[in-house]
């Protein structure tokens, strides 16, 4: 969810693995210049074809690089299982460790109060997002309550405990 601290935990994770590479879906989404559209913008099919083509790109790279002895952490959206298993069909054979982190809405809203105003994110549906979150991947992976951690003593963790607790299989 917005405020979760993804970006955040991607960083400072990456920053304690020796061999670390970090792909920022932002980013990559902003590589496309003219004719962007926004993932929940208009017209509705080019942007899914956008979000489609991040995705694409993102996991290429975590590809590469963790063919080059890397450790690639993805900071990215992953609000279903549709998306999730289209991740792990690109990264295969690789293994995939997926650690959603869960802080809980009012977490969350805190800390996207909080965030400087041009970071801010003025999101409305954090019931209906976290209600769908958990039906479509409270199944996947490690959902790890963040809420009583600071950013560091989170990726702490995920750094030390995502390979014994965040490793997620394609369905079937």
């Amino acid at each position: 969810m917005p405020g979760a601290g993804k970006s955040t935990v991607t960083r400072l994770a990456a920053e304690l693995i020796a061999r670390s590479a970090r792909m920022d879906g932002d980013v990559v989404n902003r590589l496309v210049v003219g004719g962007r559209v926004w993932a929940l913008g208009e017209p509705a099919d080019e942007a899914s074809r956008q979000v489609e083509l991040c995705n694409r790109n993102l996991c290429a790279l975590a590809a590469n690089f963790a063919d080059a002895g890397f450790t690639p952490l993805i900071d990215w959206i992953v609000p279903d299982r549709r998306q999730l298993d289209f991740f792990l069909e690109l990264l295969a054979p690789r293994p995939v460790l997926f650690v959603m982190l869960a802080p809980g809405i009012q977490a969350c809203r805190y800390r996207d109060e909080i965030r400087d105003p041009d970071q801010q994110f003025f999101f409305d549906g954090y019931q209906e997002l976290e209600a769908a979150m958990k039906r479509e991947l409270g199944d996947a992976g490690w959902w790890f309550d963040t809420s009583g951690l600071t950013p560091e003593q989170t990726a702490a963790r995920v750094v030390a405990e995502a390979g014994q607790r965040a490793l997620v299989a394609p369905r079937g």
